[in-house]
């Protein structure tokens, strides 16, 4: 594998403990297969804040995306989603072998293996607590072998690669390669209540190069068309989480048309979004363009830094005072303010002050690091990358508010207020739960299309009454060029709007959901 050059924690402490009931039906070439949730409870989410000794897996990462390889390289093979699962609110059933064995698992758009527990796992305690795939009961068996880990977090899930058939719904998949799993370490997979994880990406990111279910579907022509759907019900009443369609497209989930983008690079179903709106207005960061992924296994709504801070300012969420950004402003803010009116290019000015070098296109850390660093065996790398992101993130302000005509005492006042949004170190960010009416709604550009979200759309409640508490759906996730800015569009959006992952056409496309 590459060498690992980013690490991004997002935390919410949520756990959803989600209940295995499932159906599906067959339609003329497409399988409907439903989507259970349960709904979150403070009692669950206080416990998610166990960690496992073993590994440090933790039940409160939301998700964890590390991408790995050279992000300048041209082949993605080397880039791997590494996430947790636990906040993945949407799952149904599968059967693997002859007979068929059930498994619980998530439609996870955003990997491409299909791993679930092997009954060879004797050490990890988690597997004694989930079905276990047994290879000897299976008429439909071949061995395989092969090694294989996936990592999540500071984890990993370990084990071997075996064959056999696969069902989903009533469609029966044959030769499928899978991940028989001996090793789940930690509190993460013990505390879950789906056995494995289904994954829809493309095989650029499968682990060990193996064919994605979803590729057997079509090239074994087991579905009518080369597309699947997902509908997720974000409504409170009722236990119907909604439901993905394998091979088509179900009217009765969505109002309108569906707004198609290409997809620009095969791995997450990722494509190019444009500008980000708080209430109608421009953020700034995302106006000549930003990465996007549609993402089933992610919660929340994940983006830069940046912008995150302009959201939780605008929606009043308590973040955690950033030091290196109020030093920025307090003692160049004022110089900032003087280049970007005398028309000095935004993304030299940080380079120009000394917090960053300019690489052609944008500023990067100048990752200073002094003899004495070496000595000791320490560096400096963390201090200025934070520096340099700080200063970044006061120049996209300060130019956002320019063009509004502000003086330089309302500009610094308000960049002052955006510090203190900054997110939280584990990207929780709480709002005030009676003050949703008062909040912005956020939108998201793509396809020339503007897709909107009202507060009560983006906030999650957990508990009720006098302990009820509001958690703000958006993260932070800040990944750099080339790969970025890159936002991840989990549950809170496509339970917003229907989401359609076209393989033919190589599209993904949104609509209103019904």
């Amino acid at each position: 594998m590459g060498t690992k050059f980013n690490t991004i924690r997002v935390t919410l402490l949520l756990v959803l403990l989600l209940s295995p009931a499932v159906f599906s039906v067959p339609n003329e070439g497409m399988v409907r297969i439903g989507l259970i949730k349960k709904k979150l409870d403070q009692i669950n989410r206080v416990a998610g804040d166990i960690d496992s000794k073993e590994g440090k897996l933790s039940r409160t990462p939301l998700r964890k995306y590390h991408l790995q390889g050279n992000l300048g390289a041209s082949d993605d093979s080397e880039i791997v989603a590494l996430k947790n699962y636990m906040d993945a609110q949407y799952f149904g059933e599968i059967g693997i072998g002859t007979p068929s064995q059930t498994f619980t698992v998530i439609f996870d758009t955003g990997s491409s293996n299909l791993w679930v527990p092997s009954s060879k796992c004797y050490f990890s305690v988690a597997c004694y607590f989930h079905s276990k795939y047994k290879s000897s009961q299976s008429s439909t068996y071949q061995k395989n072998g092969t090694s294989a880990a996936i990592q999540y977090g500071t984890g990993a899930i370990s084990g071997f690669f075996s064959q056999d058939s696969v069902k989903v719904g009533d469609l029966v998949v044959n030769n499928q390669d899978f991940i028989e799993a001996t090793r789940e370490p930690g509190i993460t997979f013990l505390a879950a209540k789906f056995d494995g994880i289904f994954g829809l990406g493309f095989q650029e990111i499968s682990v060990g190069g193996a064919v994605p279910v979803w590729y057997n579907m079509v090239n074994q022509g087991l579905v009518k068309e080369p597309v699947f759907s997902f509908w997720l019900n974000r409504k409170i009443e009722g236990e119907e989480g909604g439901e993905i369609v394998f091979g088509g497209i179900d009217s009765n989930h969505y109002k309108g048309e569906h707004t198609y983008v290409p997809v620009t690079q095969k791995g997450y179903w990722q494509f190019d979004m444009g500008d980000v709106l708080v209430g109608g207005a421009t953020t700034g960061f995302c106006s000549s363009g930003c990465a996007a992924i549609a993402d089933s296994g992610t919660s929340l709504l994940a983006g830069p830094t940046t912008i995150i801070t302009q959201i939780n300012h605008a929606i009043g969420a308590s973040g955690v005072v950033s030091q290196e950004c109020k030093a920025i402003v307090s003692q160049y803010g004022k110089m900032i303010l003087e280049l970007l009116v005398s028309e000095t290019q935004p993304q030299k000015i940080c380079s120009q002050i000394g917090f960053c070098t300019f690489d052609g296109t944008r500023g990067v850390s100048t990752r200073i690091e002094s003899v004495a660093d070496e000595i000791v065996g320490k560096s400096s790398d963390g201090v200025h990358d934070a520096m340099c992101t700080a200063c970044e993130m006061a120049v996209v302000w300060m130019q956002n508010k320019l063009r509004r005509n502000e003086t330089e005492e309302q500009i610094l006042d308000y960049v002052n207020e955006l510090c203190e949004r900054l997110p939280s170190p584990n990207g929780e960010s709480v709002v005030d739960c009676s003050s949703l009416s008062s909040m912005p709604g956020v939108s998201f550009t793509i396809g020339g299309k503007v897709f909107d979200l009202a507060p009560e759309e983006y906030v999650l409640k957990v508990g009720e009454g006098a302990v009820a508490q509001c958690i703000s759906g958006f993260t932070a996730l800040d990944v750099p060029p080339p790969r970025g800015p890159l936002w991840i569009l989990g549950d809170v959006f496509m339970g917003r709007y229907h989401t359609v992952f076209d393989y033919g056409n190589m599209t993904v496309g949104f609509a209103e959901a019904a």
